[in-house]
């Protein structure tokens, strides 16, 4: 997860909804379409730096991605697996629209499953009136839905994922952070598990940021980095509470309409409690505030969960694989071969029995 002064926090992977034959014709067309359309449109990087028409900011880019992702197979154990060695210009700078949906008094986000992604916690569109169609639909059936946008791509490996324009768009620290969650994907992925799959991938892409920022030596960027760390802490831990609460109370024999009440009042003391961080911590910066921008519903707080699961977990693999990063991928690699339900406890941990489980 990188985090912008914006506000925008989210990297989502788009895990080839071209594979979805089984979710109907008209979404395979548009699945189909749109990958298509993307990968016809690559253009190989070699090519671009050597043609004198490129932009110096084009070229910049595009060597700054090299030099990432050489330093993630070399450094990190992430194989690139020949990804990004084609670039494709956007039109805009969103790739895909994510729709995100949970139950009215349930943080359980819904699931759609596809055939070799297996069940994911999004459905992913290339075109943004087909998702307002979609999320619609599921509003219109009393469920919290929740639009978001995704920037990065990634097939898994299946097929050479290029470079994007909209990877390009901020800072090369938030670039390294694209790439670095990406290249995780890449690495590890269990069919049908998008919770720990993301929570991992958001684990690395932090680790692997801090990493890569040492090696740079660039002092202003890593302290700067280091400091919106604390800040998505302060988020993390006001959205967990807020999860808490609401998990209480849909827990609850009580009436709908009481229910329904002291939902309301929940997240409005969370916009409140957000709103106090921005003045009292974060010197009035206005981190993360597209997150209340629009209506904060059970859809975003499932949303959320799926990326910032289990970190605490994450980070007693690496401290016992002492910050060395293929033994920290093969110790994840045996939480990746449990079964499901233990997968999930070992994620659901919290930090303090972790921690009070270190010291045994």
């Amino acid at each position: 997860m990188y985090l912008k002064k914006t506000g925008h926090w989210l990297v989502l992977s788009v895990l080839g909804a071209f594979l979805a034959a089984c979710s109907g014709p008209s979404y395979y067309m548009q699945a189909i379409s749109g990958h298509w359309k993307l990968m016809h449109a690559r253009q190989d990087v070699r090519t671009l730096l050597e043609d004198p028409s490129s932009s110096p900011e084009l070229i910049q880019n595009l060597e700054s991605s090299r030099q990432i992702i050489e330093f993630a197979e070399a450094t990190l154990d992430l194989p690139a697996n020949g990804s990004y060695s084609s670039y494709v210009e956007l039109d805009d700078n969103v790739i895909t629209w994510n729709v995100i949906a949970a139950a009215e008094f349930s943080l359980a986000p819904k699931k759609w499953c596809f055939p070799v992604a297996g069940c994911l916690p999004y459905r992913g569109y290339f075109k943004q009136q087909e998702a307002q169609k979609s999320a619609t639909k599921l509003r219109n059936k009393g469920m919290d839905v929740h639009v978001a946008t995704a920037t990065a791509y990634s097939t898994l490996g299946k097929f050479r994922d290029p470079l994007l324009s909209s990877m390009f768009t901020g800072s090369d620290t938030r670039l390294a952070a694209y790439l670095f969650h990406e290249l995780a994907h890449q690495r590890l992925y269990i069919k049908g598990d998008g919770r720990f799959n993301e929570s991992y991938a958001s684990f690395v892409e932090q680790v692997s940021v801090l990493a890569w920022l040492k090696k740079r030596q660039q002092a202003d960027e890593l302290q700067q980095w280091r400091y919106l760390q604390e800040v998505e802490r302060d988020f993390t831990s006001l959205v967990s509470d807020t999860r808490e609460k609401l998990a209480d109370l849909y827990g609850r024999d009580v009436a709908e309409s009481a229910m329904r009440l002291q939902k309301t009042e929940i997240l409005a003391s969370h916009v409140s409690s957000h709103k106090e961080l921005i003045k009292n911590k974060w010197a009035g910066e206005h981190y993360f505030h597209t997150w209340i921008e629009e209506p904060v519903n059970n859809a975003r707080l499932a949303q959320f969960s799926t990326y910032q699961s289990g970190q605490c977990a994450f980070q007693s693999l690496m401290d016992k694989a002492d910050g060395k990063m293929p033994e920290f991928h093969r110790l994840v690699m045996q939480q990746a071969k449990l079964k499901k339900e233990l997968r999930d406890k070992w994620l659901n941990q919290s930090c303090t029995v972790i921690a009070s489980a270190s010291k045994l």
